[in-house]
């Protein structure tokens, strides 16, 4: 390829970028119109945004893709989530416990909000350090901190009230 010919590739490919960007700002507004004019998922999303860790991202995804939240147990909510280890036992056997299954982007937006609020001085941070010290691996201990935070979540929209550290 000669240098003609990458320049202009690379014009185009920045172009459409500029065009993915402009789009995303476009669903992002549509998204927090869609939150401003039902005061349900307004008070839901600020409830959301006073735990540590939870953003507005967080926020956004719990509240589309986790209407059950605040209506279950701390154990169906997990589980929905795919945040509850599950057995692997036949017999006499007994596995060790894996989470899978749930919903796959409620999972993923708890996990990087676990990451976030690891490294705060919350109660959370002090559970995952807790977790380390006592010899579990890191992603072990950041799923106990995604399944603690979506407890309380759960908790909060349940009880319509903020979080209190």
């Amino acid at each position: 390829m000669n240098p003609a010919e990458a320049a202009g590739l690379i014009d185009s490919l920045a172009a459409h970028i500029a065009w993915l960007d402009n789009a995303v700002r476009d669903i992002d507004r549509q998204i927090d119109a869609m939150i401003t004019e039902c005061e349900a998922f307004r008070n839901a999303r600020r409830l959301l945004c006073s735990v540590p860790g939870i953003g507005p991202v967080s926020a956004v995804t719990l509240l589309a893709m986790m209407p059950e939240l605040g209506s279950r147990s701390p154990k169906s909510i997990a589980a929905l989530a795919g945040l509850a280890p599950l057995n692997v036992d036949s017999g006499q056997s007994r596995g060790a416990r894996q989470i899978h299954g749930g919903r796959r982007r409620v999972r993923e937006a708890l996990y990087m909000a676990a990451v976030s609020v690891t490294r705060t001085k919350s109660r959370f941070a002090a559970t995952y350090r807790r977790l380390r010290e006592a010899g579990k691996p890191a992603k072990l201990a950041l799923i106990a901190v995604a399944r603690k935070l979506l407890v309380t979540l759960n908790a909060i929209i349940r009880d319509q009230q903020p979080f209190h550290p």
